[in-house]
Formats: C-alpha cells, structure tokens, sequence
C-alpha cells in the first residue's frame, strides 16, 4: 500500500482504491479472504499501514461482452493504429479485463507484447496507437510527454445560442483519488481546450444539438467532459457530468457521444508526419 494515503483502515484503502467495487471489498474481508504478508487475516478495523502488503484471492465474475468490434486503422511492424468502439476500456481495469481492447488484440492478432501509448476512456470512442514491440514504447511516449501529438476530438452535445465560438476554455481540475468524478475548482488554470462549434443538429425529440471539434493542449481527467458541462452544454450521454448515474452492467444503448476524431504526430522513428482519423459516425441514432 502507498506511503501516504487519507485511509484510516485497510478496508478503507481497498474501497478508495476501487470505488465500484465497494461490496465485493466488503464481502472479501468478511469471509476473511484478505491477509497481510505474514498471513495474518485482515479485518474491517486493521488499521491502515504504510507500505504493507495485502494479498486477497477472488474468481473475476464473468464479463459481458462488448458487442462492438475494433477497427484497425493502420498496421505495420511497429505500430497498430485501431478505432476503439464506445466501452470497450483501453487496458483491463476493474471488472473489465477480458473485455478491453489490449486483450482482444494481443489474443487476436497473436502480438503478446502489444501495448498501448497513450489510454482512452471506456466510454470513449476513437483512435489510440499502439506499439508492437517494448523497445518502441518509449518514443512513442515521449511524444505525448512533450507535447508533440495533435490531438482532435468531436462531441455532441448541448447547444446555447448565447455562447460564441471558437472559445478557448481553461480551468483547474482536481480529481481526488478514489471519487468517480472529477471537479473545477478555483485556483491557477491546468487544463486548457480549443472548442470549434462545427454544425447544429436535431435529434429525434426534436432537440437542438451541437456538433463540437475540440484540441486540448492538456490531458487531465475528464477533461473535455467538463469543460462542455462548464458552459452548460454536457454531451450527450454522459453518465457523469452535470450529475453522476452509475452504469447499468450491459447496457451499450446510450453511448457518451464523445469521439477521439484524429492524432497527428511526427514519426519518431522517420520523422515524417502521421494523422490517422477515425471512421465512426458518432450522431448515429440520435
């Protein structure tokens, strides 16, 4: 367990650590099934200690498939582009491991060492690269570390007539560790995004709808979500922003209608500029 944590007991970390999953961590350690190094049981009032190892068995319950399939934008031997479909998580996490994009390809296209460079929401559409051997990883990630990647979303999302754009919007996000969301406070501004209204649209309640491009220059959690919440224009489909709906397991009828349209980046390898873009059509069944 980490060095420094708000965490009063074991059990508090665990259920901090892993929000979602607050009755399984309360079921664990009531069966007794959660131990420290020395074996020793760990009850709901073991204090919390730094640096402590716990150790816990559990059988990963079964994952509902993801009806949506991956796309792949570009192959070669260095790297594989794909466009993720709407939740389906990048990397396992939580109670989806099987089903997260990693797997899937590693298992599919029989590339056990395949990573990804850079993570996409679950509920996020869109492109990520990803490299086929470790000895890649490392450029690639230095890309996104300096700055070097176009990024270019699209949402559909709430439209105001009051509001101009082009707008640029900074804040300050501060996402604390265990909470599902994440919130603007007051203070100096880390977060910053280019917001390009590109048409209007109306879904099938006759509603008027924006149909957004955005750039952000920072990647910080959630960060597209609340800039548009921020304006009062949440996208469409978001479970999170303005008020948080915990997920309905195998429910995909109400995808977040948010889209990582395109990355632009130069090569690292040949230098040569790269844009992949991907095909999904995010105002389908509006």
């Amino acid at each position: 367990m980490p060095r420094t944590s708000d965490a009063r007991t074991v059990l508090e970390f665990l259920v901090g650590e892993f929000p979602g999953e607050h009755e399984l961590w309360n079921a664990l350690v009531a069966a007794g099934d959660v131990v420290d190094e020395h074996g020793r049981i760990i009850s709901s009032e073991t204090p919390y200690q730094p640096t402590r190892f716990v150790y816990f068995y559990r059988e990963p319950p079964p994952e509902i498939p993801v009806p949506h399939e991956i796309e792949i934008l570009y192959r070669d031997e260095q790297i594989l582009v794909i466009d993720k479909p709407h939740f389906l998580a990048t990397i396992p996490r939580g109670a989806h491991i099987v089903e997260s994009a990693v797997v899937r390809l590693r298992r599919d296209l029989h590339l056990p060492d395949l990573a990804p460079v850079h993570r996409l929401d679950r509920m996020t559409a869109g492109v990520i690269v990803f490299t086929v051997t470790p000895d890649l990883r490392r450029p690639y990630q230095e890309l996104f570390a300096e700055q070097k990647i176009v990024k270019e979303y699209e949402a559909i999302a709430g439209f105001d007539p009051e509001l101009t754009f082009p707008r640029i919007v900074r804040s300050r996000i501060n996402k604390v560790h265990g909470e599902m969301t994440a919130t603007e406070v007051e203070g100096e501004p880390n977060s910053e995004t280019r917001v390009e209204l590109v048409e209007l649209l109306t879904d099938s309640a006759g509603s008027t709808l924006g149909r957004y491009r955005m750039f952000p220059k920072t990647g910080r959690t959630h960060q597209l979500r609340l800039h548009l919440n921020s304006m009062g224009i949440p996208i469409v489909g978001d479970n999170y922003y303005p008020h948080y709906r915990p997920a309905v397991p195998g429910d995909f009828s109400t995808p977040l209608r948010l889209l990582a349209r395109a990355l632009e980046y130069p090569d690292p390898i040949t230098g040569h500029t790269r844009r992949f873009v991907s095909t999904r059509a995010l105002d389908q069944g509006l």
